[in-house]
């Protein structure tokens, strides 16, 4: 169960983007997938439409429909924030950075790293004791 101080919040950032619940469509429609005949005889996944943006979610996260309908909201802000106001989520700077990290090294930085490299081994030869 989502608490009030959770729920709170969420309406804070909704009042904060300037998003009405009257802006909202919201559906309950069967589930699908793994999890069971109540998953398929129950209307727990909700979809959510912001009328002015045209922007959809659905989600089916858990059982609950209450739960659902909080995440949708939450992924929702999230959609919309990104889409109409620019701002990156914490999800998406790190996907960012895993992207730059697994990025491959240019020509030039690769030959920098492998000169320093070069001049460390130089220095840690240096430090060996004298072979008589």
């Amino acid at each position: 169960m989502i608490s009030k101080e959770k729920w709170d919040e969420l309406n804070q950032r909704m009042e904060k983007l300037q998003i009405k619940e009257e802006d909202l469509t919201e559906k309950f429609i069967l589930g699908q997938g793994r999890g069971g005949q109540n998953l398929q005889k129950t209307s727990s996944c909700v979809y959510l439409k912001h009328k002015p943006t045209g922007i959809e979610v659905k989600c089916q996260k858990e059982r609950s429909r209450d739960m659902n309908r909080f995440f949708a909201r939450r992924a929702l802000l999230e959609k919309i924030e990104t889409a109409v106001f620019k701002i990156k989520t914490d999800l998406q700077q790190l996907v960012e950075k895993k992207k730059r990290q697994k990025r491959r090294r240019s020509r030039k930085s690769r030959a920098k790293m492998l000169e320093g490299k070069k001049m460390r081994g130089e220095v840690k030869s240096l430090r060996a004791s004298p072979s008589l």
